[in-house]
């Protein structure tokens, strides 16, 4: 099993930037790639950027040249450094593993952390 703790959220105004990270233990030789997800009120999740095991990476279309996914594989943690935050990027943010092993349906989720970007 992967377990995902996600911390760096709160409240930003517009244009300002946040910085997320996510910690992954457990069975983490079986994590083939991790992203970013984001869920805001009344929408589905949807990928935010995510990062294979290989250093491969891909991001929203919005997000492009505003937001960096990178990781620590020593630490076995993800970041994401957000700038220029737009309001409507509030969201819950949450941290995704993807294991075929270790995850039901391939995908193991953290908890979110709340980012409310306000205008």
């Amino acid at each position: 099993q992967v377990q995902l703790v996600e911390s760096g959220g709160g409240l930003v105004q517009a244009g300002g930037s946040l910085r997320l990270s996510c910690a992954a233990s457990g069975s983490i030789f079986s994590i083939n790639a991790m992203g970013w997800y984001r869920q805001a009120p009344g929408k589905q999740r949807e990928l935010v950027a995510a990062i294979t095991s290989g250093g491969s990476t891909n991001y929203a279309d919005s997000v492009k040249g505003r937001f960096t996914i990178s990781r620590d594989n020593a630490k076995n943690t993800v970041y994401l450094q957000m700038n220029s935050l737009k309001p409507e990027e509030t969201a819950v943010y949450y941290c995704n593993a993807r294991s075929a092993t270790a995850c039901g349906i391939g995908d193991c989720w953290g908890q979110g952390t709340q980012v409310t970007v306000s205008s």
